[in-house]
């Protein structure tokens, strides 16, 4: 049996390539929907907050590069310097999106039963903790 690293390091390349491949023909890729979600649930919102929130999922430079691309291409805008907020017709086609990511999800998950997907996640938090804390480093939301 390969070590828990090996699948999560397999599984999160899958997930990227799928869903970046999916989200292709929107002009989106996997980082800019989570850009997108943030700005959704917490609009408007500070730049450094959408950083913040993905710190996990990609580094400055990379999130500071999508927030660019996601207002150069209409789906958010500033109403306020250094706030985001959905443009209308980015919430519309954020909307739209949702039926492809759920497709997406469904997929990943066939198989899998949701007790089994909650162990999953729950064993996977447990042991970012335990090696954060250990690491002295801040634990992630």
């Amino acid at each position: 049996m390969k070590p828990i690293g090996y699948w999560l390091n397999r599984t999160d390349k899958a997930l990227t390539r799928y869903m970046n491949d999916m989200l292709e023909g929107v002009g989106l890729t996997r980082i800019a929907w989570q850009v997108l979600n943030v700005i959704h649930d917490t609009h408007p919102v500070a730049d450094t907050e959408v950083r913040s929130a993905l710190s996990a999922n990609a580094d400055v430079p990379t999130l500071t590069a999508v927030i660019d691309t996601v207002l150069v291409d209409g789906w958010a805008t500033r109403p306020a310097p250094d706030r985001l907020s959905l443009t209308p017709d980015g919430r519309q086609r954020l909307t739209r999106v949702a039926e492809r990511v759920d497709a997406f999800r469904k997929l990943s998950t066939t198989g899998i039963s949701p007790d089994e997907y909650n162990t999953a996640v729950h064993v996977l938090e447990r042991m970012t903790r335990n090696l954060e804390s250990a690491a002295g480093t801040a634990p992630t939301p």
